[in-house]
């Protein structure tokens, strides 16, 4: 059977599709000739050549503008076959007056919304060109990944390529098809013929092979109510719904992604001027401590959070593979969260090899400094530690399984080794209050020599969390956010089965605390460039560097045995009790010496521990900036919503 796989914007740029490599990998496996096209690659160009578009207007569509559903309203008009007759110049259009004003309480400027509009107008010119190309030599089956702003620019596709060539099997599948959102999808777009729900290492294997090659080889229909999570069509044309999987893909059936379309045509695009390609590996799936407690935030893993890894020496062989075939060093492991195994086996192999490799990990903020070091010398240049909040009691709410000291902690010795942190600040948690942030407020600047979080940004309802579940944690759901009804022309009963975010009323602390915290979150970015604090340590004294505007003192020393000896146990978070245990004079010594510090801003302190703050001098010239913008996609996850 041939095979056409489809990455449709607003996809990012510099990355392959891990689900479309995989798939490819399993195709091929079981004998099908498989070609992957990237049309988000072909759309940059697009937008490039005829509306000047640049590289940092594709990334407001695909990493800025999520929440406010841009990307997928763009296409919207391509979808329904409206008249593209708006070039984009314009005022606007009176039809999407509520949508405008929509963007504009979110922070949309006049030149983002300029965009939506070129782009709207620009996608069914495209879509047209793209289904023409592929109706020249039409392929058995096309299968498009749908994930994140890809749902209305794969359905536009999928529309104009069945119309054009009815008798190609059209295939979706990828996170925005999991769970009740695939069946809505294949219930309210009668031109998809399959749905994949969950993992389709098994189902579009299955599919394939029922089918036959070619299609329409006169087998009759085929068998397929027994494909776990497929969503098929009856011969009345009406929508079947198989169960998903009861038990996860094992961890040995995971295959390696086929990458070489990608980089063929990332090497022969515009956009290969725009950005750095990147590799991106997994080494997992799920999540080991949602398993046990799920943040109650976290919509992330969908149906499938059983954590599951590959044998450390298959992971460490297939990132090796694929870096050498493809002579990329920056890799972007996408696991929810680094297995802990992989510490004494995958990344102290790579500590000891002659590689030099850049990896991205996602990882729980609770490591202590070795592991911080170990990801270091393994080649890791910046890590998503999940911080969220600096407050125990907000963390706890989450269910976080972490402290605010231990945050602190995390964002310190993170940066002693050299590594960059990604984080958000998060709020609007049910329960918390204005005094959980207060003292947190008034402590930030004593962190602004650490990585400071992208944004403050309070928290949305997503399908698959606690949050959107189970009701009496404290969000009363109405509906699907506002953007669903103005992208789809659908009753708002089915667009909430398609939704992935929903509009609730605020919870949490009210707009002043909020608005402390962003300004304070903004402060902070500000001052970090050139704010410093470095301690070294010779053994017989502890001499500190200070640069933080707000604390006026340039250098200062602890010679004393005691006071050197507190500091020392500072390294981790220490009630005064627990300190005043550990030295002589107890807490008539202690209470003082944490006082001073205090004043100093060498210590942070949050529900009764105390954690010193200085960063190890060894690295104290770090790359402050370069790294960042890595995770965008993922630390901009969780931002304000303003419902329509």
């Amino acid at each position: 059977m041939r095979v056409i796989l489809v990455h449709m914007p607003w996809g990012a740029l510099d990355v392959p599709s891990l689900a479309l490599g995989i798939l490819h990998t399993v195709a091929a496996e079981h004998g099908h000739d498989v070609d992957v096209r990237y049309a988000n690659l072909e759309f940059a160009e697009w937008t490039a050549e005829r509306a000047g578009f640049d590289l940092d207007a594709y990334t407001y569509f695909s990493e800025k503008s999520y929440f406010q559903g841009v990307g997928d309203w763009a296409f919207a008009g391509a979808l329904y076959g409206d008249d593209p007759s708006d070039d984009g110049k314009g005022p606007d259009p009176v039809g999407f007056a509520d949508y405008f004003r929509f963007l504009a309480a979110n922070g949309a400027r006049e030149r983002e919304r300029g965009l939506a509009r070129a782009a709207r107008a620009l996608a069914p010119g495209f879509v047209r060109h793209l289904v023409d190309e592929l109706s020249e030599d039409p392929p058995d089956l096309v299968g498009f990944t749908t994930t994140f702003q890809q749902n209305t620019a794969s359905l536009a596709a999928a529309r104009l390529l069945k119309e054009a060539c009815p008798d190609i099997r059209i295939v979706f599948g990828g996170a925005n098809c999991d769970g009740p959102q695939g069946a809505a999808l294949h219930r309210n777009f009668p031109f998809l013929d399959f749905v994949v729900r969950g993992e389709g290492e098994r189902a579009f294997p299955a599919v394939l092979g029922a089918l036959g090659d070619p299609p329409a080889a006169g087998h009759g229909a085929p068998d397929l109510s027994d494909v776990p999570g497929l969503c098929w069509r009856e011969s009345s044309g009406a929508s079947a719904v198989n169960a998903i999987a009861a038990r996860p893909l094992p961890p040995a059936a995971i295959r390696s992604p086929d990458y070489d379309a990608f980089y063929e045509t990332f090497d022969a695009s515009a956009v290969a001027d725009w950005v750095e390609p990147k590799l991106v590996v997994e080494g997992s799936r799920g999540c080991w401590w949602g398993e046990k407690h799920h943040c109650a935030f976290c919509g992330l893993n969908g149906t499938s959070m059983a954590f599951r890894s590959k044998e450390p020496e298959v992971f460490l062989a297939e990132v090796l593979r694929l870096s050498e075939r493809h002579r990329i060093l920056d890799v972007q492991v996408v696991d929810n969260i680094l297995d802990m195994r992989y510490f004494d086996t995958v990344l102290r192999t790579l500590a000891g090899l002659p590689v030099d490799l850049r990896l991205h990990f996602e990882v729980k903020a609770n490591l202590r400094r070795e592991h911080f070091r170990l990801l270091a010398e393994s080649g890791a240049v910046q890590v998503q530690p999940g911080i969220e909040s600096l407050s125990t009691r907000v963390l706890r709410l989450m269910d976080k399984g972490v402290t605010g000291c231990q945050n602190v902690r995390a964002l310190r010795d993170a940066q002693s080794a050299g590594v960059t942190v990604a984080w958000n600040h998060l709020y609007g948690f049910p329960g918390e209050t204005a005094e959980d942030y207060e003292p947190v407020i008034r402590q930030l600047p004593l962190l602004h020599h650490l990585e400071p979080p992208t944004s403050a940004g309070r928290i949305v309802v997503e399908r698959f969390s606690p949050y959107h579940d189970r009701p009496e944690l404290g969000f009363d759901i109405t509906r699907p956010a506002f953007q669903y009804g103005e992208t789809y022309r659908l009753p708002p009963g089915e667009l909430a089965d398609l939704a992935y975010v929903f509009t609730a009323a605020p919870r949490g602390i009210g707009p002043d605390p909020a608005d402390a915290l962003g300004k304070a979150v903004e402060r902070w970015r500000e001052e970090y460039p050139t704010s410093r604090l470095t301690f070294h340590d010779t053994g017989d004294r502890i001499l500190l560097v200070n640069t933080r505007k707000d604390y006026r003192w340039d250098a200062v020393e602890i010679s004393d045995p005691v006071e050197s000896a507190l500091f020392r146990l500072l390294h981790r978070p220490r009630s005064a009790a627990a300190l005043a245990r550990e030295v002589p004079g107890g807490s008539r010594t202690v209470a003082p010496v944490i006082d001073r510090w205090t004043d100093q801003g060498l210590l942070f302190h949050d529900d009764g521990s105390w954690v010193q703050v200085a960063v190890e001098s060894d690295n104290q010239m770090l790359m402050r900036v370069e790294h960042r913008h890595d995770f965008a996609r993922q630390g901009e996850a969780h931002h304000a919503l303003v419902s329509g």
